[in-house]
């Protein structure tokens, strides 16, 4: 804003000079097409259709807004043309933002966009972490049936015996929860009851502003394309969800075994969540920062840490799902020993199963072997990504995401080492599910903080203010 404020002050400059001459008139426009583009370079990109394409901060390196202010550039606008109203860069900046921006409508109505998407966003997490609470209390298969637009709960103590019996029915209560009684029962019931409602309470948090945002003509073709194929996601999870449930309601193949869903469908739901978050989260950086804010001496440092950024994202991403085939498994509640696995750095099974690839995803010694191998890497990653950029020139929020990369990286690890200690408590569980997310989250922040410039920005913004100086 204080940019924005200087820039103003600026284009007021010329036209007190100029005004009365009418000779200057083309030089008015040009001069203010050159300050519209300064003014989005403040932004953090200037769009495609710019004549100039970069960031003020390129050029004017970490000198700041009040070194332009006191700049050779600023004191030549007093000597440039007047015939030009304010207005007209409000229009001519606005122009190229709208451009690029996924919001219309100015400031306020990103504002509101993006408080929107950040709040369904954390909605989302909470949804997360609510399941794989759900899932560590064994609440997961208390409800044996699913209602595309929910229903209501039992109400009456009829109600309860009814839906009690029906679960009686099922194979898991029949081999693990004989006896419960029908207060045990309501509480998890009400474990699976809150967290579809949960989510079907999204639905309506995400439609009603959507369609609001839409009718006020806030929302760009680009943007209205994303949040609808999120919604379409939205709406087939709750399908991926009575899917999983599903698997867990039929008769397992023997006697021996417990009933529990299967983890190709537990990390099917948890893969559709991560990536219903991602898209949102990163819509709403977007929506929010629409420009890349980083220029100049910095960009070149930022695509260094850039090349790190995205395998780590990856590496993140895929040790998430390994744990959705651990907590499909039950395998955290094997091998409850750390550095070693029992006895043994390498447990005997890790690949009895046939064929061989099912080893990965359903014999639980080679489960929980990956997930560690992969959570070590992770760390690993991350600590070499965090060391090899600590010389480099960045801008300070890089930097600072860096940092917070490397420490909640540190922390998961943790939590996942003392959830294997001790037996995967309800509240680490679901403390290192959180952890998942919440460093995938740092590591997207990152990620979309390290795009790239326009091509050929650079020279293009050297050459625009050496004209500039020359005016």
């Amino acid at each position: 804003m204080q940019g924005a404020r200087v820039l103003a002050r600026a284009v007021a400059a010329l036209g007190r000079h100029y005004g009365s001459h009418h000779q200057y008139h083309h030089h008015a426009k040009y001069a203010v097409r050159e300050f519209a583009e300064v003014f989005e370079g403040f932004a953090g990109r200037v769009g495609q259709d710019c004549r100039a394409g970069l960031s003020f901060r390129g050029v004017a390196g970490r000198a700041g807004v009040g070194s332009f202010a006191s700049s050779s550039l600023f004191s030549k606008a007093h000597v440039v043309t007047r015939g030009c109203r304010m207005s007209t860069i409000s229009v001519g900046a606005g122009s190229v933002k709208e451009a690029v921006s996924l919001v219309k409508g100015g400031v306020v109505a990103q504002k509101r966009v993006g408080t929107w998407l950040f709040g369904c966003t954390g909605w989302v997490f909470s949804m997360v972490v609510l399941g794989g609470v759900t899932r560590l209390t064994r609440s997961g298969l208390s409800m044996t049936d699913w209602k595309f637009v929910g229903s209501l709960p039992p109400l009456t103590e009829e109600q309860w015996q009814m839906e009690f019996l029906k679960y009686q029915s099922s194979p898991e209560y029949r081999r693990v929860n004989r006896g419960m009684s029908l207060n045990e029962f309501k509480f998890i019931f009400w474990m699976e009851y809150a967290h579809r409602m949960w989510g079907r309470a999204l639905g309506i948090v995400f439609a009603g502003p959507f369609a609001y945002f839409v009718l006020r003509g806030y929302i760009t073709q680009r943007l209205g394309l994303r949040l609808s194929a999120l919604m379409t996601m939205g709406a087939a999870q709750g399908f991926v969800g009575w899917w999983m449930v599903k698997s867990g309601l039929e008769e397992p193949e023997t006697e021996y075994v417990q009933p529990r869903v299967s983890p190709y469908r537990l990390a099917a739901h948890l893969t559709s969540a991560f990536a219903i978050y991602s898209g949102l989260f990163w819509t709403a950086l977007s929506v929010t920062s629409p420009f890349p804010t980083i220029s100049g001496e910095t960009a070149k440092a930022a695509m260094k840490v850039r090349r790190f950024a995205i395998p780590v994202a990856a590496l993140v991403g895929i040790t998430a799902v390994s744990g959705a085939f651990v907590a499909g498994n039950d395998a955290g509640h094997a091998y409850n020993t750390f550095p070693k696995m029992g006895d043994d750095w390498i447990p005997e099974g890790l690949m009895n199963m046939k064929p061989f690839f099912r080893n990965f995803f359903e014999n639980t010694a080679t489960v929980q072997l990956d997930h560690r191998i992969l959570a070590t890497t992770t760390l690993l990653s991350v600590t070499g990504m965090w060391a090899a950029t600590r010389k480099l020139p960045l801008d300070p929020r890089v930097r600072t995401l860096l940092n917070a990369t490397f420490g909640m990286a540190a922390l998961q690890v943790t939590l996942g080492i003392s959830t294997l200690l001790m037996y995967v408590p309800v509240s680490l569980g679901a403390a290192h599910q959180a952890g998942a997310l919440t460093l995938f989250s740092i590591v997207l922040s990152l990620v979309h903080a390290l795009r790239r410039p326009l091509p050929g920005s650079m020279a293009a913004t050297q050459k625009l203010w050496a004209s500039k100086v020359s005016l």
